[in-house]
C-alpha cells in the first residue's frame, strides 16, 4: 500500500501519526509543507474529497492572524489558494492511500481504514 502524510514536522499531532504508523510498520511517504510547499490543485482535490470544513483548521492561531479576506476566500472557489500560501490552516496531517483520504489523526478510523 502507498501512502503519503501531508503535514508539518514539529506538529504534535502529525508526531502522533507518524508514530503510530511506524509502530504499525506501515511505510509511507511524508510531504513535509514548510520544505516541499503545497499544491492548490492537490488541496482542491481534497476539499472535493473531504470537504471545506474538514480540511481547513479553524482552530488555530494561523487562521485567527489570517487577513478577514483571505478569511473569507476560505468560503469560496480560491480557499485552496489560500491554503496553499497558508499551509498552517489546512488540517494535519491529511493522508492520501489508495482508499481515499483521511484527514486528522484519529487512531480508531486509521486503524480501520489502514490497519
Amino acid at each position: 500500500m502507498t501512502i503519503t502524510v501531508y503535514g508539518i514536522p514539529n506538529c504534535d499531532t502529525v508526531k502522533k501519526a507518524r508514530a503510530w504508523l511506524d509502530a504499525k510498520g506501515i511505510t509511507y511517504a511524508f510531504h513535509d509543507y514548510k520544505k516541499a510547499g503545497a499544491d492548490p490543485a492537490r488541496i482542491a482535490d481534497w476539499i472535493a474529497a473531504a470537504g471545506r470544513d474538514k480540511v481547513v483548521n479553524r482552530a488555530g492561531t494561523t487562521f485567527r492572524k489570517l487577513s478577514p479576506e483571505d478569511q473569507a476566500a476560505l468560503a469560496g472557489d480560491s480557499a485552496a489558494g489560500v491554503l496553499a500560501a497558508n499551509t498552517s490552516v489546512i488540517k494535519r496531517p491529511i493522508v492520501e492511500h489508495p482508499g481515499g483520504l483521511l484527514v486528522g489523526f484519529k487512531e480508531a478510523e486509521w486503524g480501520a481504514v489502514l490497519g
